[in-house]
């Protein structure tokens, strides 16, 4: 019998809005035409002289052939290197050197892969893809969990589709890109229980309306920003064929998270937390209920812990280890045992619910996506006019958070946001700029990011 999470969905509510016809909103991948562009791509990467352990970066559009690019790579054991498309090309060459893979694949060069001879794959993937995450240091470094054997590639593989239920009946609805990791783990998994995926490319709130409406998804991973935007429209889909909406990414504003509850099946909605290093928690709408605020108790074959600092630790099983990219000082300090932590802060209640604190100081997480903000103060500090830099949150209804900067000097706000577009993607811009004429430091010089918002009179985030 299926294990699907929560509890049986409820037949859809009659009566839902039908909304007004838009462009053609998915392009449907079923796992067998994914099947078929897995081995060609394999092959193509094979006979191109790549081996297990090999990295092959990928900046490609976010399309089902993406998707299938991914397996391919993970199933012959070949480790993807999943960069952002909006990078600008200084900062796509930073994490190609660092990431030093044997090919380097954009649009027209995976047109040509999926021509490739059919090659034989693994049941399930040897590795996870390498994405890059910066901590507060704002220097990038990739998250490298080598390659696996067969059994332990398995018990990776079988935890995560276990714990959402991947079916073949499955229809998942993918609204974010997939050089984040979680599309990657939900639609990838989806296709190798025998599922579909439907990606629908850039999200817009409409198109997924009428996806919804059209192709009657199970199961979708969103991030807050997109439930915010979905709710928006005013008249929602028929949200009744879902068995499964988990969120995360951000955190999700308590009025949007009963919205969701209300608005999708019973024991559909979850939220889990995670980051790029490895997956915590996983909390059912139920859990959320009776405990505001959790983000629920770990995943299976894990268990948390909180040290004296209110610092988070996950104990994980070897499968799930990792280390830092040519970087053992960080990968050491990262982790304790077999327990790992990303400096997040919370506390567990006696029953090992989780609730955290604050997220990886001084982090930035907007539309559900990171950003680092000494990586921005590193750029704009060359704007014209400005002697000293901060980039800051504050909340934002569409966007969860919002990337701001503090300047102090001469500088044109207007110049400084045209300025950063020229240096930075375009998620990492500012979308507002202050000037003042001086920043909050501490007695020894530190800065005190989080008191900027609240200084400006903006509150805080």
């Amino acid at each position: 019998m299926r294990r699907a999470p929560g509890e049986a969905i409820r037949p859809p509510s009659p009566g839902a809005a039908t909304l007004v016809a838009v462009q053609p909103a998915v392009e449907v991948l079923t796992a067998s035409a994914s099947e078929v562009v897995q081995r060609r791509v394999a092959g193509a990467l094979l006979r191109r002289g790549l081996v297990a352990g090999d990295r092959v970066a990928l900046s490609t559009t976010s399309s089902g052939t993406m998707l299938s690019a991914v397996l391919a790579a993970l199933r012959v054991g070949i480790v993807p290197v999943v960069l952002n498309p909006a990078l600008l090309d200084h900062e796509r060459r930073l994490l190609l050197d660092d990431a030093q893979p044997a090919l380097v694949v954009d649009d027209a060069t995976l047109a040509g892969l999926v021509e490739g001879p059919p090659a034989e794959l693994s049941p399930v993937p040897l590795a996870r893809p390498m994405h890059y995450t910066s901590g507060t240091t704002g220097r990038p470094k990739g998250v490298w969990s080598g390659v696996l054997d067969d059994a332990a590639a398995a018990a990776l593989f079988e935890e995560e589709a276990d714990l959402w239920g991947f079916a073949a009946d499955d229809r998942h609805l993918v609204c974010s890109p997939f050089h984040h990791s979680a599309p990657i783990r939900f639609g990838g998994g989806t296709l190798l229980r025998g599922g579909t995926v439907l990606v629908l490319g850039r999200f817009d709130a409409a198109r997924a309306a009428a996806a919804i409406d059209e192709h009657r998804p199970t199961a979708s991973f969103m991030v807050p920003a997109h439930l915010q935007r979905l709710f928006a429209l005013g008249s929602l889909p028929d949200l009744g064929s879902f068995r499964l909406l988990a969120h995360a990414g951000a955190a999700c504003p308590p009025p949007l998270k009963h919205a969701a509850i209300a608005a999708f099946p019973a024991g559909s909605v979850w939220e889990f937390y995670g980051s790029t290093e490895g997956q915590f928690t996983a909390c059912a709408a139920e859990e959320w209920l009776t405990r505001p605020g959790t983000v629920g108790r770990a995943r299976p074959h894990r268990r948390l812990e909180v040290d004296e600092d209110g610092v988070i630790w996950c104990h994980v099983p070897p499968y799930a280890r990792f280390s830092y990219w040519r970087d053992p000082a960080r990968t050491e300090a990262a982790w304790r045992g077999d327990a790992f932590t990303v400096r997040d802060l919370g506390r567990l209640d006696d029953d090992g619910y989780l609730y955290l604190d604050g997220r990886r100081e001084d982090l930035i997480i907007t539309g559900g996506v990171n950003v680092y903000p000494v990586e921005v103060e590193h750029e704009l500090v060359h704007a014209p006019g400005v002697r000293e830099v901060a980039v800051f949150a504050v909340d934002d209804e569409r966007w969860g958070q919002r990337v701001c900067a503090a300047v102090v000097g001469t500088a044109d706000p207007d110049e400084v946001r045209s300025f950063a577009r020229t240096r930075l993607a375009a998620y990492k811009c500012p979308k507002d700029v202050f000037v003042v004429e001086e920043l909050p430091h501490t007695s020894t010089g530190k800065l005190q990011r989080r008191r900027i918002a609240q200084v400006l009179g903006l509150g805080g985030s």
